[in-house]
């Protein structure tokens, strides 16, 4: 999959990340609507993501990461033993107006807004972040960055050219009488697995 950089880690660990600033992303992200699930591995998610499969009768998925990820690529095989998930970027393209579920990856999360950034160069990768109501997203929990500004040190580190963001908790408006409503432009449900491995 295209992505702006696949050695974010690499300078993430330039001092940016630090484990005190998890408890305000923690606050943040939920504030902001975040359905937020602490895990210590991969292996955990899989269980929970059935459920939600299982909750909201989902019929099509796809997902993007599992060429950085062994263990997401694991999840996906897990899945598609007993459901239909698109991981190649054709079949992704063709179905993404019948996804029910988008699994992706972000690369760090922000302390003081809650936020996650996105590498999403690819196409199917925005596909599966912004069109299915259900948007999975899988997070190493302790690469957090304190402030905006040091999140954009970062990505002035990393970036040539392409499509990066942040995002912020599912998608919201209050255009209409000022009554917030969610999924309008994009996910209505933001579930973010915090992994700590």
């Amino acid at each position: 999959m295209k992505k702006i950089c696949h050695e974010w880690q690499k300078y993430l660990d330039k001092g940016f990340i630090d484990k005190k600033y998890w408890e305000s992303f923690k606050e943040n992200a939920q504030a902001a609507s975040v359905e937020l699930k602490e895990i210590k591995s991969y292996d955990e998610a899989l269980p929970i993501i059935e459920a939600l499969i299982d909750e909201v009768n989902a019929q099509k998925l796809a997902g993007v990461g599992q060429d950085d990820s062994k263990a997401i690529m694991n999840i996906y095989h897990e899945l598609g033993k007993k459901h239909q998930i698109y991981t190649d970027k054709f079949a992704i393209t063709e179905n993404a107006p019948i996804l029910d579920i988008g699994i992706s990856t972000a690369e760090f999360g922000v302390g003081e807004t809650g936020s996650i950034c996105v590498d999403n160069y690819s196409y199917e990768a925005r596909l599966v972040s912004m069109l299915p109501p259900i948007n999975i997203v899988f997070m190493n929990k302790n690469n957090i960055v304190d402030t905006m500004t040091e999140a954009f040190e970062i990505l002035e580190q990393v970036f040539d050219k392409g499509y990066t963001g942040f995002v912020t908790g599912p998608s919201r408006t209050s255009d209409i009488e000022r009554v917030l409503t969610l999924g309008v432009h994009g996910p209505s449900r933001l579930i973010l697995f915090a992994v700590d491995e």
